[in-house]
Protein backbone atom coordinates (compact mmCIF):
# COMPACT_ATOMS: atom_id res chain seq x y z
CA UNK A 1 0.00 0.00 0.00
CA UNK A 2 1.25 3.74 -0.98
CA UNK A 3 1.78 6.35 1.24
CA UNK A 4 -0.54 8.11 -0.56
CA UNK A 5 -2.81 5.38 0.22
CA UNK A 6 -2.32 5.38 3.52
CA UNK A 7 -2.41 9.04 4.50
CA UNK A 8 -6.11 9.20 3.09
CA UNK A 9 -7.19 6.13 4.93
CA UNK A 10 -5.84 7.83 8.17
CA UNK A 11 -7.66 11.26 7.35
CA UNK A 12 -11.23 8.64 6.68
CA UNK A 13 -10.80 7.57 9.87
CA UNK A 14 -10.24 11.00 11.54
CA UNK A 15 -13.39 12.59 9.94
CA UNK A 16 -15.41 9.06 11.17
CA UNK A 17 -13.96 9.21 14.48
CA UNK A 18 -15.44 13.04 14.54
CA UNK A 19 -18.51 12.02 13.43
CA UNK A 20 -18.64 12.84 9.95
CA UNK A 21 -19.68 11.18 7.01
CA UNK A 22 -17.37 11.30 3.29
CA UNK A 23 -19.55 10.58 0.64
CA UNK A 24 -17.94 7.94 -2.30
CA UNK A 25 -19.24 10.87 -5.13
CA UNK A 26 -16.37 11.92 -7.29
CA UNK A 27 -16.69 15.35 -6.64
CA UNK A 28 -15.93 14.90 -3.52
CA UNK A 29 -13.34 17.15 -2.68
CA UNK A 30 -11.40 15.29 -0.02
CA UNK A 31 -11.27 12.44 -2.58
CA UNK A 32 -9.78 14.88 -5.38
CA UNK A 33 -7.02 15.82 -3.15
CA UNK A 34 -6.26 12.39 -2.47
CA UNK A 35 -6.33 11.55 -6.11
CA UNK A 36 -3.96 14.58 -6.88
CA UNK A 37 -1.55 13.42 -4.08
CA UNK A 38 -1.12 10.01 -5.50
CA UNK A 39 -0.72 11.57 -8.81
CA UNK A 40 2.16 13.43 -7.42
CA UNK A 41 3.48 10.96 -5.56
CA UNK A 42 3.98 8.71 -8.40
CA UNK A 43 5.47 11.39 -10.67
CA UNK A 44 8.31 11.86 -7.70
CA UNK A 45 8.97 7.68 -7.97
CA UNK A 46 9.25 8.15 -11.62
CA UNK A 47 11.66 10.87 -11.36
CA UNK A 48 13.52 8.95 -8.39
CA UNK A 49 13.77 5.57 -10.32
CA UNK A 50 15.05 7.40 -13.58
CA UNK A 51 17.60 9.10 -11.69
CA UNK A 52 19.01 6.23 -9.42
CA UNK A 53 19.60 4.12 -12.63
CA UNK A 54 20.95 6.85 -14.44
CA UNK A 55 18.47 6.83 -17.71
CA UNK A 56 20.86 8.04 -21.14
CA UNK A 57 18.80 11.41 -22.11
CA UNK A 58 16.25 10.99 -19.64
CA UNK A 59 17.32 14.24 -18.38
CA UNK A 60 19.75 15.78 -20.77
CA UNK A 61 20.17 16.16 -24.36
CA UNK A 62 21.91 13.88 -26.53
CA UNK A 63 25.40 14.99 -26.97
CA UNK A 64 27.09 15.35 -30.70
CA UNK A 65 29.31 12.12 -31.45
CA UNK A 66 30.43 12.47 -35.00
CA UNK A 67 29.69 14.60 -37.88
CA UNK A 68 29.60 12.45 -41.33
CA UNK A 69 29.87 14.65 -44.67
CA UNK A 70 28.20 13.06 -47.87
CA UNK A 71 29.13 12.14 -50.65
CA UNK A 72 32.05 10.20 -49.67
CA UNK A 73 34.73 11.15 -51.98
CA UNK A 74 32.92 13.03 -55.40
CA UNK A 75 33.96 13.82 -58.10
CA UNK A 76 32.60 16.37 -60.43
CA UNK A 77 33.46 17.95 -63.52
CA UNK A 78 34.48 21.66 -63.28
CA UNK A 79 32.34 24.79 -63.16
CA UNK A 80 29.48 22.40 -62.45
CA UNK A 81 27.64 21.97 -58.08
CA UNK A 82 26.90 19.72 -55.68
CA UNK A 83 25.22 19.93 -52.19
CA UNK A 84 26.98 18.22 -49.56
CA UNK A 85 25.35 17.21 -46.31
CA UNK A 86 26.41 16.72 -43.13
CA UNK A 87 24.95 14.30 -40.83
CA UNK A 88 25.29 13.87 -36.82
CA UNK A 89 24.77 10.71 -34.86
CA UNK A 90 23.98 11.40 -31.66
CA UNK A 91 25.77 9.47 -27.98
CA UNK A 92 21.87 7.70 -27.78
CA UNK A 93 22.61 6.41 -31.60
CA UNK A 94 19.87 9.25 -33.00
CA UNK A 95 20.72 10.90 -36.10
CA UNK A 96 20.01 14.17 -37.63
CA UNK A 97 20.46 16.47 -40.50
CA UNK A 98 23.08 19.38 -39.69
CA UNK A 99 23.65 20.43 -43.33
CA UNK A 100 22.33 23.94 -42.83
CA UNK A 101 23.19 24.88 -39.75
CA UNK A 102 27.26 23.41 -39.93
CA UNK A 103 29.67 25.68 -40.66
CA UNK A 104 31.30 25.15 -43.78
CA UNK A 105 35.13 25.20 -45.17
CA UNK A 106 37.22 24.23 -47.89
CA UNK A 107 40.93 23.62 -47.98
CA UNK A 108 41.31 25.15 -50.97
CA UNK A 109 39.15 27.67 -52.66
CA UNK A 110 41.09 28.40 -55.81
CA UNK A 111 39.86 24.32 -56.39
CA UNK A 112 36.57 23.98 -54.84
CA UNK A 113 34.21 26.69 -52.72
CA UNK A 114 31.69 25.85 -50.63
CA UNK A 115 28.60 27.87 -49.37
CA UNK A 116 27.09 28.61 -46.01
CA UNK A 117 24.81 25.30 -47.28
CA UNK A 118 27.43 22.73 -48.16
CA UNK A 119 26.66 23.86 -51.93
CA UNK A 120 30.07 22.95 -53.54
CA UNK A 121 31.70 24.45 -57.34
CA UNK A 122 34.03 23.47 -59.23
CA UNK A 123 36.54 25.91 -59.61
CA UNK A 124 39.71 24.01 -60.87
CA UNK A 125 40.92 20.67 -61.71
CA UNK A 126 42.20 19.17 -58.59
CA UNK A 127 41.25 17.80 -54.89
CA UNK A 128 39.76 19.55 -52.00
CA UNK A 129 38.87 18.82 -48.15
CA UNK A 130 35.77 20.03 -47.58
CA UNK A 131 34.87 20.12 -43.82
CA UNK A 132 31.63 20.61 -41.94
CA UNK A 133 32.08 21.52 -37.97
CA UNK A 134 29.26 21.72 -35.51
CA UNK A 135 30.29 22.89 -32.32
CA UNK A 136 33.80 20.96 -31.75
CA UNK A 137 32.50 18.26 -34.13
CA UNK A 138 34.32 17.83 -36.99
CA UNK A 139 33.27 16.16 -40.05
CA UNK A 140 34.87 16.00 -44.01
CA UNK A 141 35.77 14.29 -47.12
CA UNK A 142 37.97 14.95 -50.45
CA UNK A 143 36.49 16.09 -53.44
CA UNK A 144 37.74 16.18 -56.65
CA UNK A 145 37.31 18.66 -59.60
CA UNK A 146 37.78 17.34 -63.41
CA UNK A 147 38.42 19.34 -66.27
CA UNK A 148 35.19 20.54 -68.07
CA UNK A 149 34.97 20.22 -71.91
CA UNK A 150 36.99 17.60 -72.23
CA UNK A 151 36.83 15.89 -76.04
CA UNK A 152 39.92 13.22 -75.73
CA UNK A 153 42.62 11.85 -73.13
CA UNK A 154 46.01 10.79 -73.51
CA UNK A 155 47.89 8.58 -71.67
CA UNK A 156 51.72 7.90 -72.18
CA UNK A 157 53.49 6.21 -72.34
CA UNK A 158 51.74 3.92 -74.71
CA UNK A 159 54.08 1.03 -74.54
CA UNK A 160 55.86 0.10 -72.24
CA UNK A 161 57.98 -3.02 -70.53
CA UNK A 162 58.67 -3.27 -67.18
CA UNK A 163 59.79 -5.73 -64.78
CA UNK A 164 58.26 -8.16 -61.94
CA UNK A 165 58.22 -6.03 -58.47
CA UNK A 166 58.99 -2.18 -60.55
CA UNK A 167 57.17 0.69 -61.05
CA UNK A 168 56.23 2.65 -63.99
CA UNK A 169 54.49 5.97 -63.74
CA UNK A 170 51.53 7.19 -66.23
CA UNK A 171 50.72 10.72 -67.65
CA UNK A 172 47.01 11.79 -68.35
CA UNK A 173 46.50 15.04 -70.66
CA UNK A 174 43.06 15.88 -71.67
CA UNK A 175 42.10 18.12 -75.00
CA UNK A 176 39.23 20.43 -74.50
CA UNK A 177 37.10 21.63 -77.01
CA UNK A 178 38.57 24.64 -77.31
CA UNK A 179 41.64 22.84 -78.29
CA UNK A 180 43.99 23.54 -75.08
CA UNK A 181 45.66 20.67 -73.25
CA UNK A 182 46.10 20.58 -69.46
CA UNK A 183 47.64 18.31 -67.21
CA UNK A 184 45.09 15.91 -65.51
CA UNK A 185 47.22 13.43 -64.34
CA UNK A 186 46.25 14.06 -59.98
CA UNK A 187 42.24 14.28 -60.72
CA UNK A 188 41.60 11.21 -63.81
CA UNK A 189 40.83 8.02 -62.56
CA UNK A 190 42.72 5.31 -63.33
CA UNK A 191 42.07 2.00 -64.23
CA UNK A 192 44.37 -1.27 -65.09
CA UNK A 193 42.98 -4.23 -67.14
CA UNK A 194 44.88 -6.99 -65.86
CA UNK A 195 45.52 -7.17 -61.96
CA UNK A 196 47.88 -10.35 -62.76
CA UNK A 197 50.09 -7.54 -63.80
CA UNK A 198 49.85 -5.34 -60.31
CA UNK A 199 48.23 -2.27 -59.32
CA UNK A 200 47.66 1.57 -60.42
CA UNK A 201 47.33 4.37 -57.70
CA UNK A 202 45.05 7.30 -57.80
CA UNK A 203 48.34 9.28 -59.38
CA UNK A 204 48.95 7.28 -61.91
CA UNK A 205 51.76 5.57 -60.66
CA UNK A 206 51.13 1.69 -61.42
CA UNK A 207 53.39 -0.80 -59.32
CA UNK A 208 54.08 -4.61 -60.70
CA UNK A 209 53.03 -7.88 -59.11
CA UNK A 210 56.67 -9.17 -56.88
CA UNK A 211 56.10 -12.38 -59.16
CA UNK A 212 55.10 -13.40 -62.38
CA UNK A 213 55.03 -16.85 -64.18
CA UNK A 214 54.97 -15.49 -67.73
CA UNK A 215 54.51 -12.08 -68.80
CA UNK A 216 51.54 -9.88 -67.79
CA UNK A 217 49.83 -7.50 -70.33
CA UNK A 218 47.62 -4.71 -68.98
CA UNK A 219 46.07 -1.82 -70.38
CA UNK A 220 46.24 1.12 -68.96
CA UNK A 221 43.32 4.05 -68.78
CA UNK A 222 42.82 7.37 -67.56
CA UNK A 223 38.98 8.72 -67.42
CA UNK A 224 37.53 11.97 -66.64
CA UNK A 225 33.89 12.41 -66.83
CA UNK A 226 32.74 10.09 -69.04
CA UNK A 227 35.91 10.82 -71.79
CA UNK A 228 38.61 8.16 -71.30
CA UNK A 229 41.62 7.39 -72.95
CA UNK A 230 41.83 4.64 -75.09
CA UNK A 231 41.95 0.81 -74.28
CA UNK A 232 42.48 -0.10 -77.85
CA UNK A 233 44.29 0.33 -80.84
CA UNK A 234 48.03 2.16 -81.50
CA UNK A 235 47.08 4.97 -78.80
CA UNK A 236 45.88 2.79 -76.02
CA UNK A 237 48.54 3.03 -73.02
CA UNK A 238 49.72 -1.15 -72.81
CA UNK A 239 51.90 -1.97 -69.98
CA UNK A 240 54.06 -5.52 -70.26
CA UNK A 241 55.03 -7.11 -67.08
CA UNK A 242 58.20 -9.31 -67.27
CA UNK A 243 60.44 -12.07 -64.66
Amino acid sequence: MSACHTICEISLLQFNAQGRTLKSDPSNMFMKQCRRFQLLSGFVMILALASGIGCTGFFVNPTLSTLTVGPSTPNIVQGSTLQMTATGTFNDGSTKALTNSAFWSTSDSTIASVGTTGLVTGVAPGTATITAESGTTIGSTTITIQLGNITSIAVTPTNSTITQGSTQQFTAKATTSSGTTEDITSSATWSSSNSNAGTISSSGLFTAVTSVTSNQQTIITATSGNISSPSTGPTAATLTVTQ
